[in-house]
């Protein structure tokens, strides 16, 4: 013991020590979890541009073939008038 220091002095100094310890221990931690969370938002992040990507490829494939789709509906109309105007002018 120091000159002055009782018993609880000394108890109340280790609980002081024992309280900063556990302090940086908590703050450490934070600071590793914070890390992760953040780690785990970028992954999020790209996997749903990655999933954007992909939708956006999937939208453009069905705008072509709708436009295929429409060409050649619009082919077989013209089509169907023309073998319907035919008839017409045998008759």
């Amino acid at each position: 013991m120091n000159g002055g220091d009782t018993a609880l002095d000394l108890a109340a100094k280790r609980l002081e020590s024992a309280l900063h310890v556990l302090e940086q221990r908590l703050s450490q931690r934070l600071r590793d979890a914070s890390a992760e969370a953040g780690g785990l938002f970028d992954q999020d992040r790209a996997n749903l541009a990655a999933e954007l990507d992909a939708a956006r490829a999937r939208e453009r494939e069905l705008e072509e073939a709708g436009v295929a789709a429409s060409a050649a509906l619009g082919r077989a109309i013209q089509e169907i008038r023309a073998a319907l105007e035919g008839q017409v002018q045998e008759a």
